[in-house]
């Protein structure tokens, strides 16, 4: 069987829902091997909790995180009993530790364990000092920074925190600093404001406790080199190395998800642009960002067991005769 290797995203919070990875669990096969462990490495039944709910409980941050983290590696197992590897890869705030085991730089269960102890300080995190976030629709990055860096001069700390596309930021702060920005930010032309049901202002400076705790775990945790480049949540730069990856998610927590740099460089700083890129775990939030900035890559998303069933053949059919290999090679200077 020919090698496959293509460039792999990973979800992050938001994506789960009751009943995710059900059917993977029951075909068989490494997933469902993975996904019967996944309890004792979460110290809790994670599964249980993913197959039943209640939703309120599942998309709590101390339990969604696992649960999406759970549900991402056992897709991946199954797409390398298929011959399909990444190539590159990247994921969105907690995806990143699901695309670190993907590429062989952090063992799976030890990923499940940091992002369940990574999920409780950020649900904790938001306790003890309550903030919110929200997505801002139709400006550019440089105007939110702008309005964010007034309104934090007088009004409490407000940051970008997520660069989802060129037409979607998320901010993050304080709760009454986030409603003004917003305010201004609706003045300055934004089509649209949400805000967003979090437990915390994420990817802000609110968080810098919970980091410096969760540094200590990382810390502590064993990362080996890649096997592919990971592209950093906090550059839009591939790394390799086990201590570059673990540099960069001790950053994570208060640094913001530079996610349209990310994909710009997945699609445009490699010597050949990528045909087809897989959306990896459930939902389909990263392909939905992706599909009109990137009208030239196939998206596709691999989540279930359907999913799984056809789609060897499906990137087969893109990549064409004589292509079944997609290879990241950066340009000169990146």
């Amino acid at each position: 069987m020919d090698l496959i290797k293509v460039p792999m995203l990973f979800p992050g919070q938001a994506s789960q829902f009751v009943g995710m990875a059900g059917d993977l669990a029951a075909a068989g096969g490494k997933a469902a091997a993975w996904l019967n462990s996944v309890n004792e490495a979460a110290g809790c039944d994670l599964m249980a909790l993913m197959q039943e709910g209640p939703i309120e409980t599942l998309t709590e941050t101390r339990n969604a995180q696992p649960a999406i983290l759970a549900h991402s590696v056992a897709v991946a197992m199954e797409l390398k009993a298929q011959g399909i590897e990444p190539s590159a890869v990247a994921g969105h705030s907690l995806g990143e530790f699901s695309a670190a085991a993907a590429v062989g730089a952090l063992d799976p269960s030890a990923a499940l364990t940091l992002v369940r102890t990574r999920g409780d300080l950020m649900f904790s995190a938001g306790e003890q000092r309550p903030g919110t976030m929200a997505a801002i629709m139709g400006l550019d990055a440089d105007q939110v920074r702008e309005v964010c860096a007034a309104v934090s001069r007088d009004h409490g700390s407000v940051v970008l925190a997520n660069h989802n596309s060129a037409a979607q930021v998320v901010i993050s702060g304080e709760i009454e600093a986030v409603g003004l920005a917003g305010e201004r930010l609706k003045e300055a032309g934004a089509r649209r404001v949400t805000p967003l049901n979090v437990s915390g202002a994420f990817h802000s400076p609110l968080l810098a406790d919970a980091s410096a705790t969760f540094a200590a775990e990382l810390e502590a945790t064993e990362f080996g080199d890649a096997e592919a480049p990971l592209v950093a949540n906090v550059s839009a730069r591939p790394v390799t190395t086990g201590d570059q990856l673990k540099a960069g998610l001790k950053r994570q927590l208060t640094s913001p998800v530079l996610w349209h740099d990310t994909m710009h460089w997945l699609v445009e700083g490699q010597a050949e642009a990528p045909k087809v890129m897989l959306e990896v775990g459930p939902g389909k939030v990263l392909t939905g960002l992706a599909r009109r900035a990137f009208p030239d890559v196939t998206f596709l998303t691999v989540g279930t067991a359907e999913d799984l069933a056809g789609i060897r053949d499906r990137v087969q059919e893109i990549l064409g005769d004589g292509n079944e290999t997609q290879t990241l090679e950066a340009r000169d200077g990146s």
